[in-house]
Order: structure tokens, then C-alpha cells, then sequence
């Protein structure tokens, strides 16, 4: 089994020396996380080409930015992500300009960065069950839900801007997060 060390080693190897040996390493370990996260964030809307896109270009800039990396800053695998995040999110404005618009459901979907990043799964987890639990809501709350937690909007802008009095958005938004909140308990997650 290999340690976060090792990864950040691996790093090291690629920007003191060029390795292509540590490089494929990385490739084998991170490649299909990538593209886990890829597809499980959305960038499968147009098959698997966008998350194949997503893990092409993380390594891509892995390889040539691997002496940007300090194990004393971050992880390997933070800073793998970090990247892998960061061009996501290019992606899908790249996206959007032939879209028009960034749907609520894409800007839910970024890693958790802090620390080793051993926890990725685990909140990669968590979310998708938050994600279900918002799908499942009636329209109404999903709105409100969107407006306030995904485009931070406030109670008031929300309400002004589904034209709702602002008790009917807080009741709306107080009833979603009541059914999350259950939802979740039923999957095991506090």
C-alpha cells in the first residue's frame, strides 16, 4: 500500500527529474478517482468525454506543475484535487458558453480540499446523498433551496425573485432542510 508520502515523493520525482515511472504511478492511482469525481459532479452530461477530459488535463497540468507542489502547503493528493477542481470548474464555463446558463446541480459538486484528503470519498458520499435527498424534494423547495445554499442568495432575493412573500420562502426552505435532514439520518449520516 502506498502513503500519502509516497504521492507527494512521486511529485517530487516529476519535477526534480522529469519520472516517468513515478508519473504513471500517480496516473494509476489518481486517474480513476478523477474521473469518479468527474462523473459523479456532473461532467458526464455529454457521456464520458468531459470527465475523460477532466483526468487528460489534471495530469496534464500534474506533470507540468509538479514543482509548483510543497508537501509543507498540502497533500499530494490536496493539490492533485485542487487542480482537478479548479479545472472542472473551466470546464463547465466552457460548457455553459455553448449552454447559456450554469445549472444550480453543477456548482454543488467541488472536493473537499482540507487536509490529506483521505476524507474525499467520504464527503463525495455525503453529498450525492444530499443531492438525491434535493432531487426528492417537491419543486418548491428545491427553488428556494437553490436560491439561498447554491447561488447564496439572500431569504429576501429569493423571495423577490420567485415573487413569494419571504414567510413562504423561510417555511419552504425550514420544511427542505427538515426532509435532508431525515433523509440523511436514514442513510447513517448525523
Amino acid at each position: 500500500m502506498t502513503t500519502p508520502d509516497e504521492w507527494a515523493d512521486c511529485l517530487e520525482l516529476i519535477a526534480g527529474n522529469q519520472s516517468r515511472d513515478a508519473f504513471a504511478k500517480l496516473f494509476r492511482h489518481f486517474a480513476p478517482q478523477i474521473k469518479g469525481y468527474a462523473r459523479s459532479s456532473g461532467l458526464t452530461m455529454m457521456g464520458d468525454q468531459l470527465a475523460d477530459e477532466l483526468v487528460q488535463e489534471t495530469m496534464t497540468n500534474l506533470w507540468r506543475k509538479a514543482h509548483l507542489f510543497d508537501r509543507e502547503k498540502a497533500s499530494a493528493t490536496t493539490w492533485v484535487f485542487t487542480i482537478a477542481r479548479n479545472l472542472r470548474v473551466d470546464l463547465l464555463r466552457r460548457q455553459t458558453k455553448h449552454q447559456g446558463h450554469l445549472d444550480s446541480d453543477d456548482m454543488w459538486n467541488e472536493p473537499h480540499t482540507e487536509g490529506d484528503g483521505s476524507d474525499w470519498v467520504e464527503q463525495s458520499t455525503v453529498e450525492r446523498h444530499i443531492r438525491m435527498g434535493i432531487g426528492r424534494l417537491p419543486i418548491e423547495q428545491r427553488q428556494v433551496i437553490g436560491k439561498v445554499f447554491l447561488e447564496d442568495k439572500s431569504h429576501q432575493e429569493a423571495a423577490d425573485e420567485l415573487d413569494l412573500p419571504l414567510g413562504t420562502v423561510k417555511s419552504r426552505i425550514r420544511l427542505a432542510l427538515k426532509k435532508l435532514r431525515v433523509g440523511l439520518e436514514v442513510e447513517g449520516y448525523e
